[in-house]
């Protein structure tokens, strides 16, 4: 593990493997570099390429500063690219991708992009649900209801509520408690004031080749806010990987980004 510090002077921890043109990973909510898909997507992609991980801040070994914005999580995935050697292909998974497609435009290195399934909202209900959960999440959040935060996080991933309840009771649900604070931090990257709208004019400035990727086996509501990206994206590539659910397997991902990366 090694640390850069952001512009914010907040430490942001970091892992390499492998050797090659630079690759950074970007995790979704929840997740950082010891829990989560990157470590087996990485241990893949580093047969070609040296992969960074890195603990997106108030997760794992990274540190956190209030308060958050859109503009500290961008400054600290430019933390990271520069510490790779100032320029990288970036993959960015579920929320994760948010940030990057936000980061994209803003001239920090990215010099290939690859997203899987960014959960923006393309339908009114959506973003009207999108806008309750956000709610809900701050005032469980204001409270120090930890818990509570990351069930509605669950439920608002379409978790019934029985699976919620028996969650609370097995041994992740401390580490998920751990990181509860950064689902807020994604609710901002994907646009909590707008219910996750897709931000299509940042997107249309993109110049760097995208590839947006979807689950076969994934529910429409994340079909859909997939290839609205793409249509939004100048000359972005869409894929999908027949079968693969949101949480997709590094298998089925790593063969497609080995070709789009090459």
């Amino acid at each position: 593990m090694t640390t850069v510090i952001s512009a914010d002077g907040t430490p942001i921890a970091y892992s390499a493997t492998g050797t090659g043109p630079a690759v950074v990973l970007v995790d979704g909510a929840l997740c950082h570099r010891t829990f989560g898909p990157s470590a087996a997507i990485a241990e893949q992609l580093a047969t070609h390429h040296t992969v960074h991980t890195y603990d997106r801040r108030g997760r794992g070994e990274s540190g956190d500063t209030a308060p958050f914005t859109v503009d500290r999580g961008i400054e600290d995935l430019a933390a990271v690219i520069a510490a790779a050697g100032g320029s990288a292909h970036v993959l960015a998974l579920s929320s994760g991708a948010a940030l990057a497609l936000r980061a994209a435009p803003r001239g920090i290195g990215i010099t290939r992009l690859a997203v899987y399934e960014p959960p923006f909202s393309t339908e009114d209900g959506q973003r009207e649900r999108f806008v309750q959960y956000a709610a809900d999440l701050e005032a469980a959040l204001a409270d120090d209801r930890r818990g509570d935060a990351v069930a509605h996080f669950m439920a608002f991933a379409g978790m019934p509520s029985e699976m919620v309840d028996q969650m609370r009771g097995a041994p992740v649900w401390p580490l998920f408690e751990a990181v509860a604070p950064t689902l807020a931090y994604d609710a901002e990257a994907l646009g909590a004031s707008t219910g996750a709208v897709v931000p299509a004019d940042t997107l249309a400035e993109i110049a760097v080749p995208t590839l947006v990727i979807d689950g076969g086996a994934s529910p429409e509501l994340l079909r859909a806010p997939a290839r609205a990206v793409a249509a939004a994206i100048p000359d972005a590539e869409h894929e999908t990987l027949e079968g693969q659910t949101h949480e997709v397997a590094a298998d089925a991902l790593t063969p497609v980004l080995l070709k789009f990366f090459a």
